[in-house]
């Protein structure tokens, strides 16, 4: 049987057509296997990463690997680093920081609301063995102006309830009582972040409870 090249040029050129039809077929088959982006969930993992090393610890390497996505696809999602770690932060606050709300309620004493609210923040700020400290307290700190007003913004918002709170009973003295709150609390978590171990939070915690209750005494007069 002669040669034929011609034959024979047309039969690889089919191989390599079959090879690069398989070759899509799989990475069609791939995509279609990958599942949308959940942004929530995304929410999420972001929330553990920046709460455990910081919003300057985390870099968008970092995120777009924990997030099993590329550069673009995040900021399509959040707009910017920043836009993601406000939606952590507002999460974090709705779900997992301090219930202030629910501890400081109308009509309750003063010195044991506080005193209790102290207590929870080292409950709070020790339960998980990565993730200590308050996010929000911590993230005020961030270099990146944008994240540090973020934070900043819901640690205004914590103040001024606890300023609400306390003027219902010192209205005099209600915003330097509340200073002395909010620098104790974010005194506790700066502790957490450290590593101080949740007993001897604890016991700093109740001596700064006796000492609030004491102010409130020594001023109203009481022995």
């Amino acid at each position: 049987m002669a040669y034929n090249p011609a034959m024979n040029n047309a039969k690889g050129d089919n191989m390599d057509q079959d090879a690069k039809s398989a070759a899509d077929g799989q990475a069609t088959a791939r995509r279609a296997q990958r599942r949308p982006f959940d942004r929530e969930a995304g929410v999420a993992i972001a929330q553990a990463l920046f709460h455990e090393h910081g919003y300057d610890g985390v870099g968008i390497a970092d995120l777009t690997r924990a997030l099993d996505i590329n550069p673009p696809s995040l900021y399509a999602a959040y707009g910017s680093k920043a836009g993601l770690f406000g939606r952590c932060l507002a999460m974090y606050v709705e779900e997992g920081n301090l219930p202030a709300d629910r501890i400081l309620q109308p009509g309750r004493p003063l010195g044991e609301a506080i005193s209790e609210l102290f207590v929870r923040a080292t409950e709070t700020y020790t339960r998980s063995r990565t993730k200590r400290g308050c996010m929000v307290s911590e993230g005020m700190r961030a270099h990146d102006r944008e994240a540090g007003l973020l934070a900043k913004a819901h640690g205004d918002a914590a103040a001024a309830l606890i300023e609400r709170f306390i003027a219902h009973d010192e209205p005099a003295r209600a915003r330097a009582l509340a200073d002395y709150v909010v620098i104790t609390l974010r005194g506790l978590s700066a502790a957490a972040r450290v590593g101080f171990s949740r007993p001897r939070l604890r016991g700093a915690a109740e001596l700064a409870g006796q000492a609030f209750e004491a102010l409130l005494d020594h001023r109203r007069g009481q022995p």
